[in-house]
Formats: C-alpha cells, structure tokens, sequence
C-alpha cells in the first residue's frame, strides 16, 4: 500500500443545506443531536489514499479502514469547529459510495459488521422535538437535522450496500439482527425485502406510546408509508399479530390531535388491510364509528374520505353487514350544518360503485337518509347543499318510488302530527301565563295529565 496520504479533493457530488430554515413568526430554535459525543478538543483523521490509487489488492483493507474513520461523529451545531475534517468525511462517504456501486470484489465478510458499525453510528439518534405539536407541513419549515451532509450520504451508502449484487443475506443476518432494523425505520422494508428475515410484524413499543400516551413520535406519515408496502406483501391468511396491529394501533390512531399530517398513509394502511382479507371491514368500520370525531369538522371530512376509500374496494356481502351503523353516521354528516361535511358526505352520491351498493340495498338505506335528506331540503342554510340533496332525494326517487312515496307520506303525516302537538303546548303556555296571577291567591290547580284547569 503506498504510504503517501493524499487528502481528497473535494466532491460535489452532494451539496449539503443550500439554505437554513425558517420559521414563520419566530427564530427557531438550534436543535442539537443526542448522537453527538462530545470531544473537548479537535477532531483529527489521518487522510488516507484513494481507493482508486491503490493497487486492488489493497483497496478491501483500505476500504475498512475508511469505514473506521466515518464512525467519528461531528458537531454539527457548532459551525466552525472541525471544518477541514467535516469536509474530509463528507468525501470519504462520497467515495464510499462511488467504490460499493461500482467496484466488485468489495463485500467481503470482514466488511459487514464494519458497514453496520458506521451506518449505527451514524443515523441511530434521538430526532429532535418539533417546535410546534401543530406543525403544517404545507406552511410550515420543517426541523432539519444540522449533520444531514454526512447523513444524507451514510443513508446513500447503506441503500447502495442493501441493492448490491454481491450482497448475501445469509452473512447480514448475522449482523443485521431485529433490533437493527426496527431502529431503521426509513429503510424498514428494503431490509424487509433484502433479508426475509423477520416474520413477525414490528409492532413497536413505540407505536403503542404514541397512540395511547405521548402523541409525540417523529415520522409517523414516513414509518406508515412504508408499512403499507409491507402490509400490500402479506400472504394470507392474515397472522393474528398482523390483525391485532389493525385493532390495536391503525384504528386507534385516528384519534390522535395531529392526524392530517399522516392521514393519507393511514388510509392506505387500512385499505390495504381490507383488500387482503375482506372480512376485516366489520370490525374497521365499528372503529372509525366508535372514534367519530364529535367537535373537529375538519377530522370528520377526513373521515368520510377515508370511509369512501373503503366503499371502494368492500365487498357487497360485507357492505350488508355495516350499512346501518354507517348510514345512521352518513345521516349525520349530511345534517351537519358545517357545508363542507354535509357536502363530503353528499358527494358519495357521485361515486358510481357506492350509488350500485346503495341501490341494492336501498329498501334498508333509503328510511334511514329519508328524514334528515328532506328536512336539510328546506331547512339547511347553505344553497349549494340544498342542491346536492334535491339530487339525492331524486336518485332515491328513481331507485324505490314506492318506498319514496311512503316515506312523504309517512313524514308529512308525522311532520302536521308534531306542529298539532307544538301548537297545543304553546296554547296551554299561553293559558298559563294569563292566570299566573290567580295563583297569588291558590284559585287554580293545574292537571297536566288531563289538561284541565281548575
């Protein structure tokens, strides 16, 4: 190996933060990791040659040895410590990167635990906590990580390991271990689909803290997207751990405050779930109805949105089994005097397979939309919604005109019989308040259940 070190030159393969965050309103606040060490002094590496101007024999050895240096960590929060040596490693892992695509030969045996080494040195570390419990992702900055210039490239680098040819699961497993991977929860299904190595589903016991105690957990949207590929991958039937993921921990996230920000991934979880076994759409709908949202109009349009992905995809025999409860909710919905959950509710009528499952069952549906659909008709306050629902009263007309015909009827009569009775409570008020002086002197005796007076 020739002794001459020679510093790299500096690669631009990736450039670092082009910007700093911002945060509307108010500074933000310096986030430090709990990944870093700290040294109390100057961090020196000794540069090495590069690998490509060494002869091959040496390039495994010296390969190691640059994995070695990148298991130093920086401080990253202090902005003029360490420059030089910053730099160094950004190019060491910039090099590393360029040798494990290219290169052949380079995964030995000797290699795995040292790659596994530095990439936990690297990314296993407490994220910091957000500034706000009510981040938008849309108008809000997010918190970025201050060593992302050399994590980005570890996360590069440990993604080209995972794909290489000459990669072999049976030596990895001997390093990547259960543990490992549940703290890699962004690269969570490539191991998954690399090693074939884990059998049972990581529920974790972070997950569970999550929906039941803290509601703080970084990456939720992230770690559920990933889970939906995995959950697409299930063979069936469903292990019983499988399904207790969806009871225990998908369904029960619905009810935590900051579910926009991860809504979307957890709907795909559940479809997923409902498209490998369909009998699971019973106890799903019971749950989206036991946790309703009562007071949050935006949550409720998630909701209903949610609940029109699964009509999507149930099956007819399943549909029968939750119609009630799910149209007493609809029912509801449509009453709301928020427009834009009556009219996400309404805008089911324009679903063409939701209208067929409907229509098959409308003899069951149609009593239970009937009164708050013709009441909202002359009641709602909202013009475009008193639109939609002379829409869906017609629809039902088409689908049952008989049963259409019965159900007017039937509310009219209902409708005169509570005016009578209103009427006659606002007669015997009025009765009352004219004689309210005679009872100065005890003249009268009122008997409700007769209706008399004396």
């Amino acid at each position: 190996m020739s002794s001459a070190p020679t510093t790299p030159p500096s690669v631009d393969k990736v450039d670092g933060f082009s910007r700093k965050s911002v945060r509307k309103a108010r500074q933000k606040r310096s986030q430090s990791s709990s990944q870093f060490r700290s040294q109390g002094k100057p961090i020196e590496l000794t540069p090495l040659p590069l690998l490509k101007d060494v002869p091959s024999s040496e390039q495994p050895e010296l390969f190691l040895k640059k994995l070695q240096q990148c298991c130093v960590i920086f401080d990253f929060m202090d902005t003029l410590s360490d420059l030089k040596m910053k730099e160094y490693k950004r190019s060491t892992l910039n090099e590393l990167v360029d040798y494990i695509t290219i290169s052949r030969g380079c995964l030995t045996e000797q290699t795995y635990p040292e790659v596994v080494r530095m990439v936990s040195c690297n990314i296993f570390r407490t994220l910091p906590p957000s500034d706000s419990n009510e981040f938008d992702p849309e108008e809000d900055e997010p918190t970025l990580e201050a060593s992302w210039p050399h994590l980005q490239l570890v996360y590069e680098f440990f993604i080209r390991f995972l794909e290489s040819q000459e990669f072999q699961p049976s030596i990895a497993k001997k390093y990547i271990d259960q543990k490992f991977v549940l703290q890699v929860s962004t690269l969570l299904w490539l191991l998954l689909g690399s090693l074939k190595m884990l059998h049972g589903f990581p529920v974790s016991l972070d997950s569970l803290q999550f929906v039941y105690e803290t509601e703080h957990f970084n990456g939720v949207a992230e770690l559920l997207e990933i889970l939906g590929s995995i959950i697409n991958g299930f063979a069936l039937p469903l292990k019983a751990e499988h399904k207790q993921f969806l009871v225990k921990v998908l369904i029960p996230l619905h009810t935590v405050r900051s579910l926009s920000l991860f809504h979307a991934q957890l709907a795909y979880c559940i479809v997923q779930f409902l498209e490998k076994d369909p009998s699971l759409t019973e106890p799903v709908i019971r749950g989206l109805m036991k946790f309703w949202p009562k007071t949050c109009s935006q949550k409720e349009v998630m909701f209903l949105g949610e609940l029109e992905e699964i009509l999507d995809v149930i099956e007819p025999s399943q549909f029968v089994k939750i119609q009630e409860p799910l149209f007493k909710q609809i029912a509801k919905c449509v009453s709301s005097p928020h427009f834009q959950v009556a009219e996400r509710a309404l805008y089911y009528w324009n679903n063409e397979y939701i209208m067929s499952l409907i229509e098959e069952n409308s003899n069951v549906i149609l009593p239970i939309m009937f009164s708050s659909l013709y009441r909202i008709s002359k009641e709602h306050w909202n013009p475009a919604i008193v639109a939609l629902v002379y829409n869906v009263l017609k629809a039902f007309m088409e689908m049952n005109s008989t049963m259409f015909d019965e159900l007017t009827a039937t509310y009219k009569s209902d409708r005169q019989r509570l005016c009578l009775k209103k009427k006659k409570k606002k007669e015997r008020e009025r009765i009352l308040k004219n004689l309210f002086p005679l009872k100065l002197f005890g003249l009268y005796l009122v008997n409700f259940n007769n209706k008399t007076i004396f």
